[in-house]
């Protein structure tokens, strides 16, 4: 598990999915890996087409769209190889050693689910290519990649700085253990200060892990500020990343399965679709 995995497509969000993979690399010397994953488009292509009434025998008009079809995806191809090369450029000018370029005909999430094998982190954009900038709904590739992938996964909003500060959401369940450990082995979050923050729900012996939580990162060389909060639990989370001006968001991944998850929504969900920070979900 090596490499930076880097999901750039032409969106709103690529240039801060690009600085985001760069200060990961550099902040863990790990390779950069770019990665342009070409979509089909969501159109009939010209042998969907062949057997459709009345157009068997207008041969020409089926030529010109398998044209159509092939010029659409030379231009794609062109595109994304610019778009890569331009990435490594800003990668190189920005310290990073080790580069890599790929790209794969294929879904994001199958490229993804391809290469993580030797993946470290995935960075990607809240959203696709052709939402708009300010389009409140998360990418319906964001929670597949969550849910199907077993590497963090950093979710770059619009804009991206080296953060300074990141907010931890526990909530002492299996999978805030889980992301605890990660934080202290893995290197990407050491050197900022870590508000760790739970707030008060059903889970047995909250209280008791909250202190064990604190104590095992301070004594990790964290600069740790603690909160245990008595709120709702997405609206205590987003009052206190507002009211402290947090960098980066992290999270465990979902709790619940996804038919759970269908009655009971999902507070991740939730953080991710409601802020503009970048987030950071550890598995």
């Amino acid at each position: 598990m090596n490499k930076i995995i880097t999901c750039l497509d032409g969106s709103a969000f690529s240039n801060a999915v690009c600085s985001a993979g760069i200060w990961a690399a550099n902040k863990l010397s790990k390779p950069l890996l770019l990665l342009h994953a070409i979509e089909k488009e969501n159109v009939a292509a010209a042998e969907d087409l062949s057997g459709a009434i009345g157009l068997g025998a207008r041969s020409s008009l089926l030529k010109e769209m398998a044209a159509l079809d092939e010029q659409r995806s030379k231009v794609a191809l062109e595109m994304g190889k610019e778009m890569l090369a331009n990435a490594q450029t800003i990668a190189e000018q920005q310290g990073c050693a080790q580069i890599e370029q790929t790209q794969r005909h294929s879904d994001i999430v199958e490229a993804i689910c391809d290469l993580e094998s030797d993946a470290r982190l995935i960075v990607i954009g809240r959203s696709g290519q052709g939402n708009k900038p300010d389009f409140n709904a998360i990418g319906s590739h964001i929670e597949q990649v969550i849910r199907q992938v077993h590497t963090p996964v950093l979710i770059a909003n619009k804009d991206f700085s080296a953060p300074k500060s990141f907010m931890l959401a526990y909530d002492g369940r299996e999978t805030a253990d889980k992301a605890v450990k990660r934080i202290i082995e893995g290197g990407l979050l050491h050197g900022m200060t870590c508000h760790l923050v739970t707030v008060k729900n059903k889970q047995s012996g909250l209280m008791e892990k909250f202190k064990a939580t604190e104590k095992m990162l301070r004594d990790s060389g964290f600069d740790v500020k603690a909160s245990f909060l008595e709120d709702a639990i997405f609206a205590g989370l987003m009052d206190y990343k507002t009211n402290n001006e947090v960098d980066m968001l992290v999270m465990g991944a979902f709790s619940h399965s996804k038919l759970a998850q269908a009655f009971l929504g999902s507070n991740t969900l939730k953080m991710i679709e409601n802020t503009h920070l970048p987030m950071l979900i550890l598995r």
